[in-house]
């Protein structure tokens, strides 16, 4: 009874290691020599490397704890109205992940998905978005449940000069203190620019699914 039984637990055991450590080898083999797509017709390879600004950005992105109100995944059109909303002209593939070394998919969107955001119509340039973080309103209306960033910016007196990034519209209320983003600030919207999954890759491309001809056998 009790050799049956050590060998029963090692047999459980064995499957049990062997379908957990399944999942991530699998996964690894089939994503984890993934390369670049490069397009003939631009001369060019995508998606492409970040630049360091916008890497350590997203280590900010994720201090802050972005992923858990935005995902960074858009649905394809028959899953969803991503499309719709301009979050993205296609779904996300694992192709647009490879160059980041934490990506940030999310699993709940009580704000809009980010995949696309450095390219979102109306484009934000950084001034625009410096704002948006410091106040949480763009464009003069307040982002639905977005909360504000100040702690990202530094509140400092005027010496000399304003700041060439200061932010736009304070200064005439303190004429001699200026609000300026700081390294963490400059940082996270670099990798806000960056964000642009646009690039058209052939496993992105829906497939139809097949109609089938009238009369023809099923």
């Amino acid at each position: 009874m009790m050799k049956n039984g050590f060998f029963f637990f090692i047999g459980l055991l064995a499957a049990f290691l062997l379908g957990w450590s399944s999942i991530p080898l699998l996964a690894h083999k089939q994503l984890g020599a993934l390369t670049p797509f490069y397009d003939d017709g631009e001369s060019s390879s995508f998606p492409t490397r970040p630049p360091g600004v916008a890497a350590r950005g997203q280590l900010v992105y994720a201090d802050l704890g972005c992923v858990a109100c935005h995902t960074q995944q858009v649905r394809r059109p028959d899953f969803g109205s991503d499309k719709a909303r301009g979050w993205g002209d296609r779904q996300s593939v694992a192709r647009d992940y490879i160059f980041q070394g934490r990506p940030q998919l999310g699993e709940s969107r009580i704000g809009p998905d980010l995949a696309n955001w450095g390219v979102r119509k109306p484009p934000l340039d950084a001034a625009a978005i410096a704002q948006f973080l410091f106040s949480g309103v763009v464009s003069g209306a307040k982002a639905v449940s977005h909360p504000p960033f100040p702690f990202l910016f530094d509140d400092r007196p005027v010496d000399g000069e304003v700041a060439a990034d200061a932010l736009v519209g304070l200064a005439e209320k303190t004429p001699r203190r200026q609000i300026v983003p700081t390294e963490r600030a400059r940082t996270l919207i670099a990798y806000l620019q960056s964000l642009n999954n646009a690039y058209e890759y052939p496993e992105a491309r829906h497939v139809a699914p097949a109609v089938a001809k009238e009369g023809a056998p099923k």
